[in-house]
């Protein structure tokens, strides 16, 4: 049972838990995965040790320079538009990220 109301301060809020990003190498890797997407190549971008809010803002960045679909899975952004892995690391290293190609 939780506690609802206080006559100390009132009304009282739950705390919510800020989630924090897992922690990575500093790395910026980018994967090709078709699998589980009916043969649709999509590109994850994982490691950038983004809050959430860091993850949508990147996602949209790279979606209208990319001109392309998007969406943030997790802590990975995924980029729909087939293999773009060159495109999107040469625009992240732009922008100050490490990154490396991984997977075939």
């Amino acid at each position: 049972m939780s506690l609802v109301y206080s006559t100390d301060g009132g009304r009282v809020k739950p705390q919510v838990e800020q989630e924090l990003p897992p922690e990575g190498d500093g790395v910026v890797r980018l994967y090709k995965q078709t699998k589980g997407r009916k043969g649709a190549g999509v590109v994850l971008v994982s490691g950038t040790g983004l809050d959430k809010a860091g993850l949508k803002d990147l996602c949209s960045f790279l979606k209208k320079k990319l001109g392309v679909g998007g969406s943030v899975e997790e802590w990975d952004v995924v980029i729909q538009g087939g293999d773009k892995r060159p495109q999107i690391q040469q625009l992240l290293e732009q922008k100050g990220f490490k990154v490396k190609i991984s997977g075939g």
